[in-house]
């Protein structure tokens, strides 16, 4: 009787990392493309202290690495593919939902890296959210750093990747007393 509810429990976080994937993707590029369209040129004040301000990124966080981009583009492909693979047994829904965020973290900016000047694989990440004391940066460096905070703190609750069946009260799991020789 567990694997119908563990498969529905599969079913279910996938669906909400794959959710969580793609909301953080589509919010970044629809961002990044407003930013570059209406912000060349110009810095606007948001709230005290944040800006709107345009920047291209060919490197990592901070602008590390500005002469391996081709170097990033790999490895967020293998982030994406290494979580994807690592995430087909997770059942619990915040775990599912954090690795989701970071999916989407980093296929967003991927998607950059792919398909921004200066070409394919090189590509520079587009910034545009300016603090007074932080470099300029992205949604999707956010959903990335939000997607970290969560799976360190699910871990440090230690919270499985997956939930275990149900139990009576007795400690006995309920698939198991759903079928003994006596039928009860």
């Amino acid at each position: 009787m567990s694997a119908p509810r563990t498969a529905a429990s599969l079913g279910a976080a996938r669906g909400w990392l794959a959710g969580a994937a793609l909301l953080a993707v589509a919010i970044d590029v629809a961002s990044k493309s407003a930013a570059a369209a209406w912000l060349p040129g110009r810095s606007v004040e948001l709230l005290g202290g944040l800006y709107l301000r345009l920047t291209r990124n060919p490197g990592a966080a901070f602008s590390i690495g500005t002469d391996f981009t081709p170097v990033f583009t790999i490895v967020a492909v293998a982030v994406i593919a290494g979580i994807s693979w690592y995430a087909r047994n997770v059942t619990h829904r915040g775990w599912a939902t954090a690795l989701g965020l970071i999916v989407g973290g980093a296929a967003g900016n991927l998607v950059d890296r792919l398909f921004r000047a200066p070409g394919v694989g090189r590509g520079h990440v587009v910034d545009f959210l300016y603090l007074d004391w932080w470099p300029t940066f992205n949604l999707a460096d956010s959903f990335l750093v939000c997607g970290v905070a969560v799976a360190v703190l699910l871990s440090l609750r230690n919270v499985p990747l997956t939930a275990a069946p149900p139990t009576g009260g007795d400690g006995v799991h309920l698939a198991d007393t759903t079928g003994g020789r006596d039928g009860r």
